[in-house]
């Protein structure tokens, strides 16, 4: 064996793998920080166009899976990995890899389906089957809400777009309907004027369409009374609130009790 010639073989094929990997490392940082640069300015371009931004966010979202994944196919070029082997093996495994993604597929699907039909936007508050919240991102695969209480939820796409979305924002009004419930020795008339007066000095309660109010239910101890106002989508909860608390007050300033389960005992002697 010629020494001589294997350790000039082995220094320059050694030469060769160190040049590639740091080709490939300059590329990895190189484009990671180009990507990260590009899609820091990303929004500020989109910003010129009539975007909505939901798709705005979802665009963002693609264009950068799309540039690292350009990244990824140029860095195994520079590592010599021949690509039609690359192909090859792709296309024998491809029914395997479609059945290993075909839950991502479906979410990638359902996140093109959610841009197009726009059930909702960022920001508007959703309900879609026992989840419910803000959505504040609309990924390729996932969609995220936040909840009243400050919760992250990560809904896939199929879920919304296979399920009932209810959108409470899309409308700019929303009605409020609470009910009261006191007991049968009060007067009806002045329970419903009692309810009204005090609804309608509320600010946020609008006037068209008229709040309105009556006696909906002979319960089994209650007299039970419906309200039914519309307000802005924005002030409701605080508008359920402050009538709830209000329209209590007034029935108790008049003497209007509200009933509560009584269980009546009979001793036989």
């Amino acid at each position: 064996m010629d020494w001589q010639s294997f350790f000039a073989t082995l220094s320059s094929a050694c030469v060769d793998i160190a040049f590639k990997l740091l080709g490939a490392a300059l590329v990895f940082f190189i484009g990671r920080w180009l990507i990260k640069l590009l899609m820091k300015h990303f929004p500020a371009g989109t910003k010129k166009h009539p975007f909505d931004p939901t798709a705005r966010s979802f665009i963002e979202n693609t264009v950068k899976t799309a540039l690292y994944v350009i990244m990824l196919i140029t860095i195994v070029g520079i590592l010599g990995v021949p690509m039609a082997s690359i192909i090859a093996v792709i296309g024998s495994a491809g029914a395997a890899v479609a059945l290993a993604l075909q839950g991502a597929l479906s979410n990638l699907a359902s996140g093109i389906v959610l841009l197009v039909m726009k059930p909702m936007k960022l920001g508007d508050y959703i309900e879609c089957g026992s989840i419910s919240g803000s959505v504040t991102d609309l990924g390729i695969f996932y969609t995220t809400l936040v909840t009243p209480d400050n919760r992250h939820i990560t809904v896939p796409n199929s879920n919304l777009t296979t399920g009932t979305i209810v959108n409470y924002s899309r409308e700019e009004n929303r009605r409020l309907d609470i009910v009261f419930q006191v007991a049968y020795s009060s007067d009806t008339e002045t329970v419903k004027s009692l309810i009204m007066k005090t609804a309608a000095a509320h600010p946020s309660v609008l006037t068209d369409p008229a709040p309105f109010v009556r006696l909906t239910q002979l319960d089994s101890s209650s007299l039970n009374f419906t309200l039914r106002v519309w307000c802005l989508a924005g002030d409701f909860w605080n508008l359920k609130f402050d009538l709830t608390e209000q329209i209590k007050a007034a029935l108790d300033e008049n003497g209007i009790s509200i009933p509560f389960n009584q269980l009546d005992v009979h001793i036989k002697q």
